[in-house]
């Protein structure tokens, strides 16, 4: 999720307190800061991180602005009833999360872990699946996951099964420039629950008007495919953990409702995602599609202030089960088999993360979205966002999270998004959809095997 990291990373700039926790394909980002740091202290963890003796717990995650501060906070939270309990938080970035997980796992030698762990939910499923000897099972601790968004929760889910506790928030959100649209004659609500088909027929009337696209998207990546497949509830794999490439009709749908929206020249594509979000920071283009992280970045556009406004995306077309929600990015807290107080670290997250909507209104602050249903009914939710137009953005998108379809990620996920993503520039290109589906599944049993 370079994608996430790097638009939190410009709230950085914008409020000092940013985001990097989401998970696509740029984890990358965030594991370029304080590597030295975070070595050192992860491996003094091995001494004593690991131990929860003396109410200690020792957590790894990474983006001091975000992650980091929102898990100080929860300890903050839970130290008032709670105040001989130390929780160490340990800079690590999450290329070296995954990189000492694999280590340890592979090894054998689970002792250098610490008792919780950030994930990201893309790779979740892959980790437990792989090293199912490194995860605490949560079903029964306490964690009340009817309260989270079902398509939040089901990434760590394994076998049915609970592995993470739920943390930020990926749901996606449709933004536009309102003052844009009203060139065109158009407003919020008519981009609200509306087909992908309608969307079109607008973006060429807001095109036709202003000469602006819609949206745009980074060439060669396949976010808005992987958003618009979620929000049927289809995936890249079956349960089985086959792939679900070649005769996935849903996939088909979206593939061609991509090329349409290029073709149209609704939508257009730049070379990288600075590229990207100065598209729509600059007014090159009229709005965007994407995890509620987002906002971050287009709020650096401060002469555009009052002129945003936030809804559901379009739903697909002529598909069983379309929805106008999806999620993009986001990660979850794992408890890992070398805890030495599993109690002591279910009760923990159990009463900030799992339960507290005072962390929830204190982490807001940094632009850390619940998917803790209860956490959108607080005062703090309903207050309306003046640059998008007083609208209460923070309760809306948290009722996004609770409506999206759950998917299966299993462990060749980014493997199947990339193959899919050759298959899409291909298609654009005029390749044929069937011949570039079965090269893409291809390419994936071959990974598989």
């Amino acid at each position: 999720m370079k994608r996430k990291l790097m638009s939190l990373l410009l709230v950085g700039a914008m409020t000092t307190a940013m985001f990097a926790g989401c998970g696509s394909s740029s984890d990358d980002a965030a594991s370029t800061d304080n590597t030295a740091t975070t070595n050192d202290a992860a491996d003094a963890s091995t001494e004593s991180g690991s131990s929860a003796e003396g109410g200690k717990l020792t957590v790894w995650c990474w983006d001091p602005a975000f992650n980091i501060f929102s898990m100080e906070e929860a300890a903050k939270v839970y130290q008032k009833d709670h105040p001989d309990v130390d929780v160490e938080v340990i800079e690590t970035p999450w290329e070296d999360v995954q990189t000492k997980l694999t280590t340890a796992a592979t090894s054998g030698d689970l002792s250098s872990l610490p008792d919780i762990l950030l994930m990201q939910d893309n790779a979740f499923q892959k980790n437990v699946i792989s090293y199912p000897d490194a995860f605490t099972d949560l079903t029964d601790s306490g964690v009340d996951f009817s309260q989270f968004a079902a398509g939040k929760t089901a990434y760590s889910v394994v076998d049915g099964k609970n592995y993470g506790v739920p943390f930020d928030n990926g749901a996606v959100i449709a933004c536009y420039r309102t003052d844009v649209l009203e060139q065109a004659g158009l407003t919020i609500d008519d981009f609200t629950d509306i087909t992908w088909d309608q969307y079109i027929e607008n973006g060429k009337k807001v095109l036709d008007a202003t000469g602006k696209p819609l949206i745009s998207m980074q060439a060669g990546e396949c976010d808005l495919i992987m958003m618009m497949l979620q929000s049927a509830g289809s995936s890249l794999f079956n349960e089985d953990g086959t792939a679900n490439i070649v005769n996935n009709d849903t996939l088909k749908v979206v593939m061609e409702t991509y090329k349409e929206l290029k073709d149209t020249g609704v939508l257009t594509e730049v070379n990288s995602w600075d590229e990207y979000v100065g598209s729509f920071v600059s007014g090159d283009v009229a709005g965007t599609i994407n995890g509620c992280w987002i906002m971050a970045s287009i709020k650096t556009a401060e002469d555009q202030n009052g002129n945003w406004a936030i809804t559901d995306m379009p739903s697909l077309v002529g598909v069983d089960d379309a929805t106008n929600y999806s999620n993009n990015g986001g990660s979850s807290w794992a408890v890992t088999s070398n805890c030495q107080n599993k109690d002591l670290a279910f009760d923990f997250l159990a009463s900030t993360f799992g339960g507290s909507t005072e962390l929830y209104d204190n982490i807001l602050s940094c632009g850390a979205i619940a998917t803790w249903a209860p956490a959108g009914d607080s005062d703090k939710y309903a207050e309306g966002d003046d640059f998008f137009g007083g609208d209460a953005v923070s309760a809306k998108i948290v009722d996004f999270a609770t409506k999206v379809p759950s998917n299966i990620t299993g462990v060749y996920y980014y493997e199947a998004r990339d193959a899919v993503a050759v298959a899409t520039t291909n298609v654009i290109n005029g390749a044929d959809i069937a011949t570039e589906l079965q090269t893409a599944e291809d390419t994936v049993n071959f990974n598989m095997q």
